[in-house]
């Protein structure tokens, strides 16, 4: 199937008063704290998109209102909707479940909805769950942190593809990328790594919102696109950081607190794949990393590669759960000063080359876990060599640039 032809079908769901805006960019930003989400337009116009269907709704924690609702309970309270289901992802949909769980089956005791557990499920067993629970239309809510890494977006792709199994309508509800999305950046996954932290060949850094992944995702990669509405946003532009929305922050996982740690996850989550803690139990997940055995010399190797928009600060902590339990261990912590220069991958490989230069015990995870982060063996395979970080970035220009240039015809802001 051809570019232009996929392209044609992914947007061919774009019907209705409001999905009809989704093809062309959003409305002029009017002042900081106007973004206006997907959810509020929706709502805004009784829910007419949705007349006359049976709905489910994918979501968790952050499917919220400006005033803190969660979008479920708003729904079942309001006649001019029908809500029959919920679906939870990873960590579930009221958000009780650590990294790798979820909920499971029951009933919302709020509202008496029966919730569907959609974690690590796919394919026709995904589309089995959404046929028994009598939904005519998906409808899909969750904060994203802009890496392709972070499930939530493969929980859209195979949403959207047991959807299609399954016959029914979907419905994508755009909010922000909540570090902009100004640019792609990171290397493209290959197909032959692909594991539910990246189904297809998307950047690190992906630099879009949830409604153009959703438009992305059915014009290059499902073999059959499904029927696709998107409501996008007004108020919003790819310069906007989080705290430019007015929209309150819900930590969309347990390790993502805040709109500071998705500005730097694209890049440090790449320490899950090393035998250094990624700062998970402790208050400041991602910015903090670190391991017995290392001391000041990384936090002084880092800075002296005088990285744009960040500097190291020799740091100690002692995780409460996760890698290094209970243990005191010395390490780095990011403090990003100027986020327009900042770029988060470039410091995530920069950190991994002065981390096994300065650290005699550097070590990958013995199921090389970074090449399923990565994409590829290229970032792990390059490192041992001993190249530097202008080397490894450089390995993954030319596919970043095919990558941007299939991106640019689905961004809609």
């Amino acid at each position: 199937m051809s570019l232009s032809r996929r392209g044609l079908l992914a947007a061919g769901g774009a019907v209705g008063a409001l999905a009809a805006t989704s093809a062309a960019p959003a409305a002029a930003h009017t002042g900081r704290g106007r973004a206006r989400t997907g959810f509020e337009r929706l709502a805004a116009d009784g829910y007419a998109l949705l007349a006359g269907e049976r709905v489910g709704v994918v979501t968790n924690p952050t499917g919220i209102t400006r005033d803190v609702r969660h979008i479920v309970d708003v729904m079942h309270a309001d006649d001019q909707v029908n809500l029959v289901a919920v679906f939870g992802p990873e960590h579930g949909f009221r958000g009780t479940a650590q990294a790798g769980g979820s909920e499971g089956r029951y009933d919302d005791p709020a509202t008496g909805l029966p919730v569907y557990d959609t974690y690590l499920k796919s394919g026709r067993p995904l589309a089995d769950i959404f046929s028994a629970s009598g939904v005519d239309t998906i409808v899909f809510d969750i904060q994203d942190a802009g890496a392709r890494f972070y499930t939530y977006i493969w929980t859209l792709f195979d949403c959207m593809q047991a959807a299609e199994l399954a016959g029914k309508r979907f419905v994508v509800l755009d909010r922000p990328n909540p570090v902009t999305g100004r640019a792609a950046l990171g290397p493209v996954l290959d197909k032959a790594f692909a594991t539910f932290v990246g189904r297809e060949p998307i950047s690190q850094a992906h630099g879009m919102t949830v409604a153009e992944l959703a438009l992305l995702f059915n014009g290059e990669f499902l073999a059959r696109p499904v029927e696709l509405t998107t409501v996008t946003m007004t108020g919003w532009r790819r310069s906007d950081f989080y705290d430019a929305t007015g929209l309150p922050w819900v930590p969309p996982s347990p390790n993502m607190p805040t709109p500071d740690t998705a500005l730097v996850y694209s890049g440090t989550c790449l320490f899950e794949g090393t035998n250094l803690s990624e700062g998970r139990g402790t208050t400041r997940p991602f910015e903090l990393l670190g391991a017995e055995g290392i001391d000041r010399r990384w936090a002084e190797a880092a800075n002296e590669l005088r990285l744009p928009g960040v500097h190291f600060r020799e740091a100690y902590f002692a995780p409460t759960f996760s890698k290094f339990q209970g243990k005191t261990v010395g390490g780095v912590q990011l403090h990003v000063h100027d986020r327009e220069s900042y770029d988060p991958v470039r410091t995530g490989i920069a950190l991994l080359v002065t981390a096994k230069r300065s650290w005699s015990g550097f070590a990958w995870r013995a199921d090389n876990w970074i090449d399923k982060l990565t994409g590829s063996t290229k970032v792990r395979t390059l490192i041992d060599a001993g190249a530097d970080t202008d080397e490894v970035v450089g390995a993954w220009r030319d596919e970043l640039a095919a990558f941007r240039a299939v991106r640019r015809r689905y961004l809609r802001y």
